[in-house]
């Protein structure tokens, strides 16, 4: 039957061709989206103008200076920007050794410089061993630094961008807590060079084949110590499986503390470590005042109210031991008229970021927190921390104190104790090789809170109309919809 056939050649031309349009658009956009994604965003370059005589720094004998260390004049121009002057000693230890070719394994505290350190050493190399990003797949990084917390990663990451300002690299931040599309998209982007990650996220970006870690030259294990406690190091482990073995690669590693758990991993992840430790006076700076309140648990709030009165113009941070405490203590500053946010790891991630960006700012002064804000928060004037509740562990006190007397600026430590969490202050004064100053609070510090504000304190909190639930057929509330109650009347009645 002709006529049939010319009618279904006829039907069947047109949707070739929308087949041909639909391919060639879709060809057209693929070409589109790889000449995007192949493009180099604009990213700072070194200023050829700049000279390194114009970052004059003198000589002193007794300190190392970052123009002693042969560091290229990229990375010279960020520390100048940052008014960097003299390593701090992990610094020094770290950045002489790195260019010797030494692994190293670092025993390193808070506020000691060692974030600098290790992305001063990984950008180096990348400078004086310049790879072309066309040779190197998407998602294939040069360097790699696995650290335990977000906050932690994030901070990190911020540091990288500050200090590779006049490099052509590409840094990104990989961790959870958040929707992994944004970081999928910028892995897709363009080539990375350093990734900062959680394991976690990372593990699941390396099973999506979104991250290869085959070519990675330089690996760095942040809070080895806090990896170990938190149940990261199987994780962690199968990791490292997938870099380049251990004498292929240039692995850094820091702690806290370089227990024997903490070296054995150490001798596993790099042959022949350079230890890089500073000396035990060092583990809490001179720049923060330390004080113990001696005080009954009743009081501790009070005492609390008038030290934000006496700090009222400085950044303050209350660190407690548990998520509901943190929110219960965040309220009862609300009520009083205390502008303050609360920071555990039930906030979601992003109001977290905002909160953060916005303490950092001077935007909110007083910050209460769990231990997510002990590590990784670097904030520069923080004028108080207080320990509303005594850390359980010697570590954690080392790192809150360290969130105030930073980059040589003075800080005040106060610490609440009571008969409930007194108990570990010996065991803090072991660790830090002191003892701390216990006293009773000033008479200013136990001035009643006002009764105004004490009666705003305790009223009852207002709480929102909550829509009435429809009654639903004739079973009553609570029942699915034209559902009655399997009851019959007289088992109604029985039961009467």
């Amino acid at each position: 039957m002709p006529g049939a056939s010319e009618v279904t050649d006829s039907q069947a031309t047109p949707k070739k061709k929308r087949r041909r349009r639909v391919r060639k658009r879709k060809s057209q956009g693929s070409e589109t989206s790889s000449e995007t994604s192949s493009e180099t965003p604009p990213v700072a370059t070194h200023d050829t103008d700049w000279s390194l005589d114009e970052f004059e720094v003198p000589e002193d004998p007794d300190l190392t200076r970052f123009h002693d260390l042969g560091l290229p004049d990229a990375i010279m121009h960020a520390i100048a920007d940052l008014g960097f002057q003299y390593c701090t000693p992990i610094q020094a230890m770290t950045l002489k050794h790195i260019h010797s070719g030494h692994n190293i394994a670092g025993r390193a505290q808070t506020g000691t410089g060692k974030t600098a350190a290790f992305l001063i050493a990984a950008f180096s190399r990348f400078l004086k061993k310049p790879m072309a990003p066309e040779g190197r797949p998407l998602g294939t990084p040069r360097a790699l630094v696995l650290a335990p917390t977000r906050e932690l990663v994030i901070q990190i990451e911020d540091d990288a961008a500050k200090l590779g300002k006049y490099c052509r690299f590409n840094s990104m931040a990989v961790y959870g807590g958040m929707h992994a599309g944004q970081q999928r998209t910028q892995l897709l982007e363009r080539p990375v060079d350093l990734i900062v990650a959680t394991p976690g996220r990372l593990l699941d970006f390396m099973q999506q084949r979104l991250i290869h870690l085959d070519q990675v030259e330089t690996l760095i294990i942040d809070e080895a110590d806090r990896m170990l406690d938190m149940g990261f190091i199987p994780d962690v482990k199968r990791i490292i499986s997938r870099t380049p073995p251990k004498h292929k690669r240039r692995t850094m590693l820091y702690s806290a503390t370089l227990t024997t758990d903490v070296l054995r991993l150490a001798s596993q992840w790099m042959p022949d470590p350079m230890v890089c430790e500073i000396e035990p006076e060092q583990v809490t700076v001179d720049t923060v005042d330390q004080v113990i309140y001696i005080t009954r648990a009743t009081d501790k709030f009070r005492i609390l109210y008038n030290l934000l009165q006496r700090y009222k113009e400085e950044r303050v941070l209350i660190f407690c031991n548990r998520r509901d405490t943190t929110d219960r203590l965040d309220q009862r500053l609300h009520r009083l008229g205390i502008d303050s946010e609360m920071l555990s790891g039930a906030v979601a991630q992003k109001k977290r970021l905002k909160i953060l960006s916005d303490f950092k700012e001077g935007k909110l002064k007083v910050l209460v927190a769990t231990d997510v804000a002990g590590r990784g928060l670097h904030v520069k004037d923080i004028g108080l921390v207080v320990n509303y509740h005594f850390p359980y562990d010697p570590e954690d006190y080392v790192h809150r104190i360290g969130r105030t007397g930073r980059a040589g600026v003075k800080g005040t430590a106060v610490s609440f104790a009571c008969d409930d969490d007194s108990y570990g202050i010996p065991d803090i004064e072991k660790y830090i090789g002191r003892d701390l100053p216990c006293r009773m609070p000033e008479e200013d510090l136990l001035v009643p809170i006002p009764a105004d504000k004490l009666k705003a304190m305790r009223a009852p909190r207002p709480r929102p109309a909550e829509p009435r639930e429809p009654r639903s057929g004739r079973g009553g509330r609570g029942n699915p919809p034209g559902r009655r109650r399997n009851r019959s009347r007289g088992a109604s009645r029985g039961g009467r």
